[in-house]
């Protein structure tokens, strides 16, 4: 009893301060004194990653923190071989209220996958490993992902691909890849799981999302199977780390290099799906009040259109088939909010709808899609024909109307949800001669309603990757360019006292 109570009294006691730092950040967004400074630049040849307040450099062995004034450095790993480096990472976060083994526990870790094969949690404050655990030399582990946010995390391996020589011998591998799963802090294995090609058929790709695998196929088809139905059918022994095991007539101890982690569920028969769909390029998604599933039709000619049906008869919604007509370089995209509304924000070259799902009038088993808000892009209308002239004035005339994703018209590249104060970021970039100009737009979650609008100093080239995250009051823009060239532009917020006087007075 006097345990919950602690636990308790520490939940109070972070939460308060998350609460009045954000009712200080909600005036501050809503207040004209509040700018953002861009206060740090730099640039790399490796990949740039950003988590919670953290900046990555150098295969994550350099860790930046963004939370002070001017981000400083937390730490730096020792140099390492190519075969050491950590080609992807997971950060991990103290469950509130949880009683955990080691005091270290209680502090964030980089969950981290190294070229070799071995699977690190280190310290996200110090860089110092933690644990570690050699899973295997049978295949290339290569992603990681959470199967359940900060609960599970699934370790996939690259895909066996068949050389040209072993074809022509008429070679075959039967095997595409592996999935390791575990659950995390304290680090246990749940298993590895082969999908293997004799089972599933022509099987393209795999991966496992809420506890469901997810096998897609060349086809266009997906089929979803109970990963816990399997795992407890096919299970052929269970593994713990750090203990003896014997296989294969080998004997070793779980996670240590050199035994690893042997491939523990094999699947004999083919279980039967949970459930199966044909999508245009494998594209589906689950989500919404009660559950509904989005797939573009499973023809070249109908990309751009989407269908949402319900997930228990396949039935399609009233008003169930969304396209947006517009003309465009690149595709417009779907997806149910991650708000957990179960809304749905579809976007476009120049309009963001935010639909909803409700059910049909007089009909509680039928629902309909219908439009909760809409954001427009600034654009000025007509402008499509208009002649323009050139700096030595010569006048030029358009044939043709501008695509709706045209460079000189503010045009939508990303949109993302800020859960903490139930915002919808938004950048749009516009051409302005030969320099593209981004700016990050904050609207009501509710509503669609303009909150504000934070220029970006640097010029935005469209044809480069970009990433753009908010956090609290730091704004960071990462840019890939050609040739592998990487740069990190930090935002962060400051109030104009001036123009705050100006504002009470009036």
């Amino acid at each position: 009893m006097s345990s919950l109570k602690q636990s308790s009294q520490k939940l109070v006691t972070l939460l308060k301060p998350k609460r009045e730092r954000e009712e200080e950040l909600d005036r501050f967004l809503n207040s004209e004194s509040t700018k953002f400074k861009n206060v740090w630049t730099t640039h790399s040849k490796s990949p740039i990653a950003y988590e919670r307040g953290r900046i990555y450099f150098d295969n994550y062995r350099c860790c930046v923190s963004s939370v002070a004034s001017e981000p400083r450095k937390l730490y730096e790993m020792p140099k390492c071989s190519k075969s050491e480096k950590i080609e992807d990472a997971l950060l991990w976060e103290c469950p509130v209220g949880e009683m955990l083994p080691n005091p270290s526990d209680y502090k964030s870790s980089l969950i981290a996958l190294t070229a070799h094969n071995w699977l690190l949690r280190i310290s996200a404050t110090t860089g110092k490993v933690l644990e570690k655990i050699y899973l295997a030399s049978y295949c290339k582990f290569r992603y990681l992902s959470w199967d359940t946010p900060q609960e599970v995390i699934t370790v996939k391996s690259a895909q066996n691909k068949v050389s040209a020589l072993a074809r022509q011998a008429g070679i075959q591998q039967s095997v595409l890849l592996y999935l390791a799963v575990f659950h995390v802090l304290p680090f246990s294995l749940i298993g590895i799981l082969e999908i293997n090609k004799k089972i599933f058929g022509n099987v393209t790709d795999a991966t496992l999302s809420h506890g469901i695998l997810i096998v897609m196929y060349s086809s266009g088809l997906v089929r979803l199977y109970s990963f816990q139905a399997i795992t407890e059918q096919f299970m052929q022994q269970k593994l713990d780390l750090g203990c003896a095991c014997r296989w294969g007539g080998t004997t070793g101890t779980v996670g240590e290099a050199p035994f690893g982690i042997p491939c523990n569920i094999k699947i004999t028969d083919a279980p039967p799906p949970l459930f199966e769909v044909a999508s245009l390029e494998n594209a589906f998604q689950i989500g919404g009040h009660p559950w509904h599933y989005i797939i573009t039709p499973n023809k070249k000619k109908q990309k751009g259109v989407f269908h949402i049906c319900a997930l228990k008869d396949n039935s399609l919604a009233k008003n169930g088939i969304q396209e947006m007509e517009c003309c465009s370089l690149e595709s417009d995209w779907i997806y149910f909010h991650p708000d957990a509304s179960g809304r749905i924000i579809h976007v476009g070259p120049k309009q963001i709808k935010v639909l909803k799902l409700n059910e049909v009038e007089n009909n509680s088993a039928q629902h309909q899609i219908s439009e909760d808000f809409v954001i427009l892009a600034k654009r000025e209308n007509g402008n499509e024909n208009v002649p323009t002239v050139t700096a030595s004035g010569r006048v030029v005339k358009k044939k043709f109307n501008l695509l709706d994703d045209d460079p000189e018209q503010e045009t939508f590249k990303i949109v993302d949800y800020e859960d903490e104060l139930d915002l919808l970021s938004v950048v749009a970039v516009t051409q302005i001669d030969a320099e593209g100009k981004a700016h990050l737009d904050f609207h009501c979650n509710e509503y669609g309603t303009l909150l504000k609008s934070i220029p970006l100093e640097e010029s935005w080239d469209v044809t480069y990757s970009h990433e753009v995250y908010f956090d609290r009051d730091l704004v960071l823009h990462i840019e890939q360019k050609p040739s592998r060239v990487f740069s990190c532009y930090v935002y962060q917020m400051v109030c104009d006292p001036g123009e705050e006087a100006a504002s009470d007075r009036s």
